[in-house]
């Protein structure tokens, strides 16, 4: 098994992991969790033997055989089929001594190897291989070009099909569905929950880890803690112990409240003065319960649109492509406020093709893309964060885009996305993936659109931070197109999931479930009849959820915009009462002299605070009939 024992990890100043112990029993599937930066990749790297503990110990079996994924593919000639092979170590071994016995016709060793490399299925190899990458979205062609030929994103892919060829007891996985779409995520999550082996897998894709995994274990504080279940057992569990932890401290703090008072009551008074030193050694020696924080450290909303034209956006009986024959062809949509549409298809059908048609990015071949006149496109793709200035600073990329706004105000809006205090100050240039796409998002959400459209938005962003835009997607106000290997994403925020497939657009009839069969029954019949859009039952029910959500959405939406409008109205009399007592705590306002300022002052203050309890009172009635509609 895989043991740590009392292990304490720093890299530089910082202490990742504190005298923490942990076991990992043979073929348990462990999801691996915590915020960015707390310590994920480094514990691998311990596992790996690459770092070495500061204090305790790392043990592995000696006979398991470790893999995982590099983070980097050289630009190799090597066809990217072999490259998948090599990752199968012994396999590749085995080939080479028998090419050597055949070339010294030993002819006694070469029936041994073949032996062997039956054992080992290596005859079979080949198209293990090929079906891996295919799976991961390569077609059957692609798989004999060389791995130079491909982009960065598509030799990862190649990288994680090398490392499930190999042999191995002990796999180790650092956020693998990171440059993947759903159809692969999907194939990778099968493969994974079949595999044998232990493994070790860093991902912030929930659905994924509740469909693979049996354990989590839980970075934080520099300690790790194992949890027997998928993450949905393990939300309901750590929720619980905050909320035990918080019970605890509050108790804790009412007995550290009364010893203090005890001890000031009676420190000057001679008989009581043994009790009070006896209360005071007591409170030194008791057990410090820390408050239990909530895990959120983002927290933002899309900003109301300026203008919401409906419709925002209509394609008519359009073609696109990049030269050659259209990708997408006839196709025709209207985008309204308030439309929630996920985009489902196989790698290389058009969804990100659409996406850019959508955004004005790519032109139409044919037909026509006719905006409304006020639209502002919030475009979100990876792409954005390689356009950021490396050497500006997160203040200085929003500067830019206002720069008659109050600095204090830039620097309130940058701390919702996680960068506060000097973070807001320092070069873009050494930040993380995951900050990067969080700045990129920030510039997104400060330009106020009313149609957004996100190409995996959730690549590189921690389940803190997807929590956070799921919550402010809900609440957006204009119409969104996403396409998203994240499931949990999917389901939270959209009401409608449109196919794209076989050069059309068309609305899918199904769920994430239905569109799964639909992709295995696609998978199963290669040159058969074309599945349907949806599942050929239950369509109509299907449809009728899908429609009653939307409607559902759009009977609530006064409920909410009333919400947001006593929230603003509260935010705005807080600010002005805050005002009032800085006015009112100036020493020199309580002079003769300035008697009716101040009773000017007074009475301003007096109906500020009526005004703010009204506006309290009429948001939570609003919330609670709010919340009686969900009910």
């Amino acid at each position: 098994m895989l043991e740590l024992t009392n292990t304490t990890l720093r890299r530089g100043t910082r202490e990742l992991l504190r005298e923490t112990s942990l076991t990992i029993h043979p073929g348990q599937k462990v999801g691996v969790v915590g915020a960015n930066g707390t310590g994920k990749t480094s514990l691998f790297s311990l596992v790996r033997g690459e770092l070495s503990p500061d204090t305790g110990s790392v043990s592995c079996p000696g006979d398991w055989r470790v893999a995982w994924m590099a983070q980097e593919v050289p630009a190799l000639a090597q066809p990217a089929i072999e490259y998948v092979l090599d990752g199968d170590e012994e396999l590749r071994r085995t080939e080479a001594a028998l090419a050597e016995a055949e070339a010294a016709g030993d002819g006694m060793r070469m029936g041994e190897l073949h032996a062997h490399l039956h054992a080992l299925e290596g005859y079979t190899a080949r198209s293990r291989a090929a079906r891996l990458i295919h799976g991961l979205g390569f077609s059957p062609e692609e798989e004999h070009e060389p791995v130079s030929a491909f982009s960065g994103g598509w030799r990862m892919r190649l990288n994680l099909a090398r490392t499930l060829m190999a042999r191995a007891e002990l796999l180790l996985l650092d956020e693998p569905t990171n440059h993947l779409d759903l159809d692969a995520v999907l194939r990778l999550q099968e493969w994974l929950a079949a595999h044998p082996g232990t493994l070790l897998l860093i991902s912030h894709d929930r659905d994924f880890l509740d469909a693979v995994v049996d354990r989590i274990v839980h970075f934080q504080q520099g300690t790790l803690k194992l949890y027997t279940g998928n993450y949905s057992a393990f939300e309901d569990k750590y929720a619980a112990e905050r909320a035990q932890q918080q019970a605890a401290y509050e108790k804790q703090q009412k007995e550290v409240a009364r010893i203090h008072r005890f001890v000031e009551r009676f420190r000057a008074n001679a008989a009581k003065a043994r009790q009070a030193q006896s209360r005071l050694k007591a409170l030194e020696r008791m057990e410090q319960v820390s408050a239990a924080h909530a895990d959120d450290p983002f927290q933002f909303s899309f900003p109301e649109p300026e203008r919401l034209p409906n419709p925002l956006l209509s394609l008519k009986q359009l073609s696109a492509g990049y030269g050659g024959d259209p990708i997408l062809r006839g196709v025709g949509l209207e985008l309204h406020p308030g439309d929630r549409i996920g985009l489902l298809g196989p790698n290389g059908a058009g969804k990100s093709t659409l996406i850019q048609v959508l955004a004005g990015d790519l032109a139409p071949q044919n037909g026509s893309r006719e905006p409304a006149q006020g639209l502002t496109v919030g475009y979100f793709a990876q792409h954005q964060v390689d356009h950021l200035d490396p050497q500006a600073s997160p203040f200085l990329h929003l500067q830019r885009l206002d720069p008659a706004a109050q600095p204090q105000d830039l620097r309130d809006f940058l701390g919702g996305f996680g960068f506060r205090g000097d973070a807001a100050l320092e070069p873009t240039a050494p930040l993380s993936g995951g900050e990067k796409a969080r700045l990129a998002l920030a510039l997104l959400v400060y330009r106020r659109p009313n149609l957004l459209l996100m190409d995996e938005p959730t690549n590189h962003l921690d389940l803190e931070m997807r929590h956070a835009l799921t919550l402010a997607l809900q609440e957006f106000a204009g119409a969104l197109v996403t396409v998203s290997h994240d499931r949990h994403l999917l389901r939270s925020v959209t009401d409608r999931l449109w196919l794209v497939d076989s050069g059309r657009v068309q609305a899918f009839d199904g769920d994430l479930n239905d569109y799964r069969k639909w992709l295995l029954e696609r998978t199963a019949s290669p040159g058969g009849s074309e599945p349907s859009a949806g599942p050929e039952k239950g369509t109509d029910s299907h449809r009728e959820r899908r429609r009653a959500a939307a409607d559902r959405r759009k009977e609530l939406k006064p409920l909410r915009d009333e919400i947001r409008k006593w929230e603003k109205e509260m935010d705005r009399l807080t600010r002005k009462k805050e005002e009032l007592e800085q006015a009112l705590a100036n020493p020199g306002l309580y002079a003769d002299e300035n008697k009716e300022r101040l009773r000017e002052l007074l009475q301003q203050q007096g109906q500020v605070e009526k005004e703010l309890g009204e506006a309290e009172e009429a948001w939570l009635e609003a919330s609670e009939r709010l919340e009686e509609a969900q009910a």
